[in-house]
Formats: structure tokens, sequence, C-alpha cells
């Protein structure tokens, strides 16, 4: 492994069902106190995404997943905490500070934030960031964007 530096691994998916799957296979990744952020317009499957990730690490059926616009925030609890942000409807990342919602990133959890380009100046260098495009019927460009480990 080289010392420090970004890497990045791309996907195309083709499916709702792969989507998840992909979302699974990077929640196997992931340890308390991560933090994923999520990029992409409306529709790209950012919330899909999301409940792959929450099937694999707290146990729960992906139907139990929906995104949480209205009120910004919802926790789902199992085998690890994930708690999941949907900040679409927020003005910036001010609006987010102001809210206390920064306190999430030092949980013992896993943080998922849809919508992150809202809150990009306050993201942590250690942000795993996916970012998704709509490719067309069903198709989707999946991108995460990862700091490499410095050791």
């Amino acid at each position: 492994m080289s010392k420090g530096g970004s890497k990045k691994v791309n996907k195309v998916s083709s499916s709702a069902g792969e989507t998840q799957r992909f979302g699974a296979c990077l929640a196997s990744e992931l340890i308390p106190g991560s933090l994923v952020c999520l990029f992409g317009g409306l529709g790209t499957g950012k919330t899909t995404l999301i409940k792959g990730v929450a099937r694999r690490l707290v146990g729960i059926d992906p139907r139990q997943v929906v995104s949480p616009t209205f009120t910004y925030l919802s926790s789902y609890r199992g085998k690890i905490v994930l708690h999941h942000f949907d900040l679409y409807r927020l003005r910036d990342h001010e609006d987010f500070l102001e809210r206390g919602f920064d306190e999430y990133f030092d949980c013992e959890g896993v943080c998922c934030v849809e919508w992150a380009e809202k809150i990009e100046p306050i993201l942590p260098a250690n942000a795993l960031k996916v970012r998704i495009k709509h490719l067309g019927q069903n198709r989707r460009e999946l991108s995460v964007e990862y700091e490499e480990s410095p050791i």
C-alpha cells in the first residue's frame, strides 16, 4: 500500500438489486465511525444503495429503509447503529452545524449521508464519497472515492 493518497473504484449497476448488492459489499468494509457520503441527483439510487448497506450492516429488511427527507435523520439499530441522513431540504453546511448533526460523525455507529454536496465544505478527510450518476434506463455509474491509509 502506498503512503496516503486517494483511491477511486467505479462500477456500473444495471438494476436496483445490483445497486443494493453494491451497498452490501460496501458495508462489509465499514467500521464504527465510518462516514459514507452520497452525491447524486434525484432518483439516482442513493437510498437504494443505503438499503444494501442497512441489510448487511444492521441486519434489517431493506423495505424498512426509507428516505428521511422530512425528518432529515433515521437511525436503524441492529448489530451496529446506522444513522441515515437525507439533506435534500437542508440549506447548507451551516444549517447542518446549527442542528448539531455533525456530532453524529463522532458516534460509534456508521453514518450515511444523502445529498452530501450540501455539507461538502465540512466533510472530514476520511469520508468515503459515493458519486452516483444516472446513465439511462436502470443504469447507474457508482464511483467510490476514499483516502488510502497513510500507514
